[in-house]
């Protein structure tokens, strides 16, 4: 009886930490599709599973999902800030492959399928449960994909050196 549930216990870890190697290895896809240089692949592979993790973590633990791709994606922007300095490249070299795989691909395509439903011939009776399901839905890919955009962004807004007035452009002659 013990040993069965240290074996659930230890087998729900195996699958907690293979979710973050195949959030790592979809990420270092997207880097390579966007021709990334190679000594960045292993930041942007370790930021995709840190942050795809603690958004897992933070689902497991009942927290939104809005709130839990928030705190995920500004993980990896400020992680993205500190391999910057170490890997010699720009923060949205890293950060962008990172994020790709949190985009909410299968709620896109509920309301993509819900759509399609309610521009065919449905019941009265179950268009409204449709429609509020696709509006659901579609709500969530909103907001989850403005969570992506801000918690890249505002971790590197809020470690500029200087601010966007201070900066001087040459005169050309």
């Amino acid at each position: 009886s013990q040993l069965c549930l240290f074996i659930s216990f230890n087998m729900e870890w195996v699958l907690f930490f293979e979710k973050g190697f195949w959030f790592g290895m979809a990420a270092v896809g997207f880097a390579v599709l966007f021709n990334v240089p190679v000594r960045t692949l292993l930041a942007v592979f370790i930021m995709a599973a840190v942050g795809g993790l603690t958004r897992t973590l933070m689902l497991q633990y009942e927290a939104n999902i809005i709130v839990s791709t928030l705190v995920g994606a500004m993980l990896i922007g400020f992680m993205s800030i500190l391999f910057a300095h170490k890997k010699h490249a720009p923060p949205p070299v890293f950060a962008i492959p990172a994020v790709i795989p949190m985009v909410p691909g299968i709620l896109a395509y509920k309301m993509a399928l819900g759509l399609l439903n309610l521009a065919g011939d449905i019941h009265q009776e179950t268009y409204s449960q449709i429609l509020s399901e696709t509006v659901n839905n579609g709500l969530k890919v909103m907001l989850i994909l403005m969570s992506l955009a801000g918690g890249v962004g505002v971790p590197m807004l809020l470690t500029r050196k200087e601010s966007a007035k201070e900066i001087r452009f040459k005169k050309r002659v």
